[in-house]
């Protein structure tokens, strides 16, 4: 019946959708009609889904072994570690660039996916309410017909005969006004009657768009937390912070496993509903059969006004008694009203029941043309069939993205993790090493203070041998004395070594900044001079 469709032709993402293997849990292969009522087909859509599940057990595990892999491998030689470390740091940059160009591109989808899912979804509601709209509009006129027809134009005939009994011409209209009444009854029980489908649109409707409100902020929470993990992924590579590392790690496992869960429900929803955009009026006539006649169904699914409308009889029979019954009262009005003038107030009451009855007939024949309907049919199937589908698609093609990217991100973050551990490492042994580090000089006070005796002892040690080579000076004046030694030890220091120059600065003591070897013969001349004075004085 869809082939012989003019005014809407499924899109071919849905047959493609729709020509994809259904096999139930057994693994047996089943129709791919769309009954949603079968346990069959129920479990041909579960499928998908554990096939999803699959993909993310074996995503987990490869993950797991990478990173088991990436913990046990230890480097052997420094060369070889220093080169890798090179090589490592410009992987984890490529692939942190790569996890977040597929994090902006998976959101970026993922938000056009879902708004046109919503859009969808919102014209099926939107037509739902107008197709219920239309039929409560039937049903209510239908209603309010009949009870006029069978309460108040039966109360003012009845009157009506107690004033006309003495005529019986005048009886005899009223009788006859009676039968097109019973006519009009007739032809009104013959509409269908839609309450017997036993399908409330407007509650479908209103159940449709909560389940789409939850969906869409699920999605919207979803998309916003990809992103914001991704952005402090980055954050955390920027800042060397591990512990941020650690934490969006957890988090990205957790957003893999939601991106693989959403990828299945997709396209479980995505399969399903293709099946139903492929032949939508073979379900539709499923289930009117034995509710509604199929002529009916077909003249409003299709619409093709080179057929009649079903209800064109009925419509008709109705608008002829209406307007007999109206000749009548007429009638009755110009002759009988003379003679008989209490029954003006009941046949001006039949006069205004049959122009409001009149006026729903009017519009009766609007509601019950196909055209109202046949639009929000075919509103409703391109809102799911062309956007909803679209949409679940892109949302599909979201869930692959993101998981791309959190698996890339998975796979950067141990390995900048451990490249953060090694140069702190090497920083602290850069830092023990430095003896201007406040560090290492705590490290050097905590030493034992006998090193400190023991060089301090070899200093004197040296300096006393330097001294054994001059002649023992004998006893003298303390007052005379202090000067001539402080000047002979200043003789043993500078004049016994005489690569004295050589030794650096933190080795040879603290002399004067503005030492020279033009000083140092001067004190070599004042030290022989002042020898030579105490000589005589000895000698004396």
């Amino acid at each position: 019946m869809s082939a012989a469709r003019v005014d809407y032709a499924a899109p071919w993402w849905t047959f493609w959708l729709h020509s994809l293997p259904h096999v139930n849990l057994r693994f047996q292969p089943t129709d791919n009609g769309f009954q949603p009522e079968d346990q069959n087909y129920q479990q041909s859509l579960i499928f998908l889904g554990c096939v999803a599940a699959a993909g993310l057990g074996l995503n987990l595990l490869c993950l797991a072994v990478y990173l088991s892999c990436l913990c046990c491998c230890r480097r052997e030689e420094d060369e070889e570690e220093v080169e890798s470390k090179r090589s490592g740091s410009c992987c984890v940059t490529w692939s942190a660039v790569a996890a977040g160009l597929l994090s902006c591109v998976a959101v970026g989808v993922g938000f056009y996916g879902n708004s046109e899912t919503n859009d969808g979804v919102y014209q099926l509601t939107y037509s739902l309410y107008n197709a219920n709209h239309t039929l409560g509009g039937v049903d209510s006129l239908v209603s309010g017909t009949m009870g006029s027809m069978q309460s108040g134009l039966q109360q003012h005939l009845a009157r009506l005969d107690e004033i006309f009994a003495t005529r019986g011409d005048y009886v005899q209209t009223l009788q006859f006004m009676q039968q097109m009444a019973d006519s009009v009854i007739k032809q009104l029980l013959g509409l269908p009657d839609w309450m017997e489908a036993k399908v409330d649109l407007a509650s479908v409707a209103d159940q449709t768009s909560r389940i789409e409100y939850y969906r869409w902020l699920t999605y919207l929470l979803l998309l916003i937390l990809d992103l914001i993990i991704c952005l402090l992924a980055c954050l955390g590579l920027a800042k060397q912070s591990r512990w941020l590392l650690t934490t969006m790690m957890v988090f990205g496992v957790l957003t893999l496993i939601l991106s693989w869960a959403s990828l299945g429900a997709d396209l479980a929803t995505a399969v399903g509903t293709s099946d139903f955009c492929v032949a939508p009026d073979k379900y539709l006539m499923s289930q009117t059969k034995g509710i509604i006649s199929s002529d009916i169904v077909h003249y409003y699914v299709y619409c093709n006004q080179t057929r009649s409308n079903p209800f064109q009889q009925s419509l008709t029979v109705f608008q002829r008694s209406l307007t007999t019954m109206q000749i009548q009262i007429q009638g009755l009005l110009q002759f009988a009203v003379p003679i008989f003038p209490t029954a003006e107030r009941d046949l001006l009451s039949i006069q205004r029941l049959l122009n409001s009855s009149e006026a729903g007939l009017h519009q009766l024949t609007a509601l019950l043309d196909c055209r109202g309907l046949n639009k929000d049919y075919l509103d409703a199937l391109v809102g799911v069939c062309y956007d909803g589908v679209e949409g679940l698609l892109y949302l599909c093609l979201f869930s692959v993205l993101a998981a791309c990217a959190f698996c890339l991100m998975l796979c950067a973050i141990p390995r900048a993790w451990r490249q953060i551990a090694c140069r702190e490492r090497a920083y602290d042994d850069m830092d023990e090493a430095d003896p201007f580090n406040p560090r290492a000089r705590r490290a050097l006070s905590q030493q034992p203070h006998h090193s400190n005796m023991h060089s301090f002892c070899s200093y004197s040690s040296s300096m006393g041998s330097q001294s054994s080579l001059q002649p023992p000076a004998p006893p003298a004046p303390p007052a005379s004395t202090a000067p001539i030694a402080h000047y002979m030890n200043q003789a043993a220091l500078f004049g016994g070594n005489p690569r004295y120059e050589n030794v650096p600065l933190i080795e040879r003591g603290s002399p004067p900044p503005s030492y020279s070897p033009s000083m140092r013969a001067t004190y070599l001349s004042m030290t022989e001079e002042q020898s030579r004075h105490f000589g005589n004085d000895f000698q004396a």
